[in-house]
């Protein structure tokens, strides 16, 4: 049985795909046969070899299993915008089913699984279905990223309190520096530490024009 992790954030652009790219690193430096997946991804562009996500690219580059792109990202959607709007327009519905199985075929082939959410924990996939529903369904473990700014502290404790009265188990946290360190940074991350009961798992500090390469030396694996 793979071990298997939910990444969600407080936000989008609160950096999910930054922090999961770290924790592939650190699991694959671990010994891991590692593999992230990002189930559903809106905000792609058109290639050559069809419709790609960033994020998904990235998952994909660092995972230690090679999978083939539609693996790793099955439900693909060139509009940035929430996945339940554009999958019904496009009348491609989402369910939880599509997910479990997309999950399924990448632990056949890694005993090390990361799910990376799309926007914060309540992102509707559709009319009926949350990522939180189907992350309790599948009774993953979480690990929250932080962008640390103002007003992480209210966003923060929210996600973790609904995480927890879902009655998963929140595995850690990552504070991730996504502006320069302003004067009260310290300061947030103190009391987010004190009030979220869970570890922290790493500080990912604000990277300027910096590849992704060396990202798993901030993280220690829940």
């Amino acid at each position: 049985m793979s071990k298997r992790w939910f990444v969600t954030g407080t936000d989008t652009e609160v950096g999910k795909t930054v922090a999961s790219c770290a924790l592939l690193q650190a699991a694959k430096a671990a010994g891991y046969r590692c593999a992230g997946y990002k189930p559903v991804a809106s905000g792609c562009e058109m290639t050559p070899e069809g419709v790609r996500n960033e994020d998904a690219l990235a998952l994909q580059r660092y995972s230690a299993v090679r999978l083939p792109y539609d693996v790793v990202n099955p439900l693909a959607f060139v509009e940035p915008t929430s996945p339940h709007i554009i999958s019904a327009e496009e009348q491609r519905p989402i369910s939880a089913q599509q997910l479990s199985a997309g999950l399924e075929a990448v632990a056949q082939q890694a005993d090390w699984v990361l799910t990376e959410g799309a926007g914060g924990w309540f992102t509707p996939l559709s009319d009926s279905l949350t990522f939180a529903d189907w992350v309790q369904q599948m009774q993953l473990p979480v690990i929250l990223v932080v962008g640390v700014k103002l007003g992480c502290i209210n966003h923060a404790l929210l996600t973790a309190q609904a995480v927890q009265s879902a009655g998963l188990p929140l595995a850690g946290w990552i504070a991730n520096g996504i502006q320069p360190p302003g004067k009260r940074h310290q300061e947030y991350l103190a009391t987010l530490t004190q009030r979220i009961h869970a570890p922290l798992l790493g500080e990912i500090p604000h990277l300027t024009g910096q590849g992704r390469e060396d990202l798993g030396r901030y993280i220690t694996l829940p």
